[in-house]
C-alpha cells in the first residue's frame, strides 16, 4: 500500500475528532489499490463492535445487490469502504443519528486523493448522495429513479437496512430494474 495512504489510515484510526458525542472506533476499508467505493452512511452498533464494515444484516444484503461474495466485498484492491461518518453515531428516535459531519470535512478528500485506480462510485443512502452528487434530486428516491444520470461515475443506492422495507416494497421497480444494471456494472468493473 501507498506510504501516505498508510499514514493517513494510521491516522484515521486514532481520529477523537469528535470523542464529546460518541464512542470513537473509525471503520473504513481502502486500499491504492481500491476501484469501487462503497460510500454509506455510518456503522451501526454490530458493525461498531466488529470494526468489520458492512458486518450485519444490511451488508449481506448490499453484498447480495452486487452480485459480489463476501471474498470479493471484502478485498480493499476492488471495493473501499468508506462511510460518511467512520464510527457509530448513537442512537435517535427513529434509528441511529446522522453521520457527523467532522469526518467528510476532515478526511474524505483526503483518502479519496489517495485512490488513484478508482473507477466507479457506490452512493448509498441520501448523505453520500447529497455529498458527492454535483446535481442531486430533491430526495433519495428521485436521485435513484434518475441513477443513470450519475453514470458512468456513480451509481445511487437505497440503503440496503432490513428496516427499508417499506421503501423497497413501495418502490418495486428498484430490484427488478436498476439491481441487474448495477450488478452488470459491478462484473464489468470487476473483470476490467
Amino acid at each position: 500500500m501507498d506510504a501516505e495512504l498508510t499514514s493517513l489510515l494510521a491516522e484515521i484510526r486514532q481520529c477523537t475528532i469528535c470523542e464529546d458525542h460518541l464512542e470513537p472506533n473509525p471503520v473504513l476499508s481502502v486500499s491504492a489499490k481500491s476501484r469501487i467505493l462503497i460510500v454509506g452512511q455510518a456503522p451501526g452498533t454490530k458493525v461498531h463492535a466488529s470494526g468489520i464494515p458492512w458486518d450485519d444484516q444490511s451488508g449481506k444484503n448490499l453484498r447480495n445487490w452486487l452480485g459480489v461474495t463476501d471474498e470479493q466485498f471484502y478485498n480493499p484492491d476492488i471495493f473501499g469502504i468508506l462511510p460518511m461518518g467512520f464510527c457509530y453515531p448513537g442512537k435517535g428516535r427513529s434509528g441511529d443519528l446522522p453521520p457527523r459531519k467532522e469526518c467528510r470535512e476532515n478526511w474524505h478528500q483526503s483518502v479519496i486523493k489517495e485512490l488513484p485506480n478508482l473507477k466507479f462510485k457506490i452512493l448509498i443512502g441520501a448523505y453520500a448522495q447529497d455529498y458527492f452528487l454535483d446535481k442531486p434530486q430533491r430526495n433519495l428516491t428521485e436521485n435513484v429513479q434518475n441513477f443513470e444520470a450519475y453514470l458512468p461515475d456513480a451509481f445511487v443506492l437505497p440503503h440496503p437496512s432490513p428496516r427499508n422495507r417499506f421503501w423497497l416494497t413501495k418502490n418495486p421497480w428498484f430490484e427488478a430494474n436498476l439491481l441487474p444494471i448495477l450488478k452488470l456494472k459491478v462484473q464489468e468493473l470487476l473483470t476490467a
